[in-house]
């Protein structure tokens, strides 16, 4: 475990990247060695997201012009789009095989390459690669993740989701056949890029579905619940717009197996995350709510009873680009480094 680590992060210029940013400017053993944003290369963050006036960072540069073993880096968050990320990385690592990376893209969730091929449309071009990567769910592959070179940092959908179903799945106390995840997001969840459909007029004042039975986070929640289950699971799983900037608000619906009601899928829970920091269980009959954990890294579960004996209603919330995507990719590094878990991660939500 080195005493300090050099970190970049590729695509500091979108949500992911500047909330890279923001996490990391507090780590106490991190330093900021490398930003990339192509399209704003040779301007500085402040251009870019004013709140980082105050701080002396590196100056935005191209991929393309880096010199991987000059750069010095331990460490590469890649907050690129997928498709691209993979032949990024696979660059990177033939130039510079001892640099880590965690991963914010789809390109190395998915194990399967045919999978990966059926749902993004195109053959894996890091196969390899695809085989070495770790699943970055950290409350499941805790131990992998401390020694490995590449994590796939999960979506922010299927964080929301396996979290509260992955432990019941894995006791068998649900019928898996039957869950149906009724999932929300906020904007930022689309990312950055200028798009008419995210329009302030767009959005604002509605709330629609989207992806509607076919959106890709469905395949990292068929690999992970069938994972658990040891056999294939299919949810019913769909996304919606909400017009706020961030959260993620999971309302899942699940029938208990062998007799098991509202309150015993409640004390699993409890019991599955009774000494994680990151994941709380609410007092039975709670629901969470996505201001209760806006800019932390935490995620909030509940049970209730349905009024159908028999079937409960799990809520889960989280930050999307905190827990759902940059605070997990700092927990990942953490693990990766040898460093404690929670460091630089340990801010209360902020509310109201």
């Amino acid at each position: 475990m080195a005493e300090r680590a050099n970190i970049g992060i590729l695509g500091a210029s979108g949500y992911t990247g500047s909330e890279l940013l923001r996490l990391l400017l507090r780590h106490p053993r991190i330093d900021i060695a490398l930003l990339t944003a192509d399209r704003r290369a040779g301007q500085t963050m402040r251009d870019v997201f004013p709140q980082f006036s105050p701080y002396a960072l590196p100056r935005l540069v191209a991929i393309d012009d880096l010199d991987w073993p000059s750069t010095g880096v331990d460490l590469v968050f890649c907050a690129l789009p997928h498709g691209t990320t993979q032949t990024v990385i696979d660059a990177l690592l033939t130039a510079a095989p001892h640099v880590k990376v965690v991963d914010l893209s789809a390109d190395f969730r998915l194990f399967d390459a045919d999978a990966y091929a059926r749902w993004y449309g195109h053959a894996h071009r890091a196969e390899a690669l695809q085989r070495e990567a770790v699943y970055g769910l950290v409350e499941v592959y805790r131990e992998k993740i401390k020694g490995a070179r590449l994590v796939a940092n999960p979506g922010c959908y299927t964080t929301c989701a396996q979290l509260p179903l992955l432990p019941l799945i894995r006791a068998g106390a649900i019928a898996v056949d039957e869950i149906v995840i009724d999932a929300k997001s906020g904007v930022t969840g689309a990312g950055r890029a200028a798009k008419e459909a995210n329009l302030f007029t767009e959005v604002s004042e509605g709330f629609h579905a989207y992806g509607v039975g076919h959106h890709r986070h469905m395949a990292e929640l068929d690999q992970e619940f069938s994972k658990a289950a040891g056999r294939p699971v299919v949810p019913t799983f769909t996304p919606h717009l909400v017009p706020m900037n961030r959260g993620i608000l999971s309302t899942i619906y699940v029938r208990g197996s062998a007799g098991q009601g509202a309150e015993e899928l409640h004390a699993i829970l409890v019991d599955a995350y009774a000494d994680e920091p990151f994941v709380h269980v609410l007092p039975f009959g709670e629901m969470p709510q996505t201001r209760h954990v806006r800019g932390s890294n935490m995620t909030f579960i509940g049970v209730a009873k349905d009024r159908v004996a028999g079937r409960a209603i799990i809520g889960s919330a989280l930050d999307n680009l905190a827990k759902g995507a940059s605070g997990q990719a700092v927990q990942n590094m953490n693990l990766m480094l040898g460093y404690p878990e929670t460091l630089g991660l340990e801010q209360v939500a902020l509310f109201p």
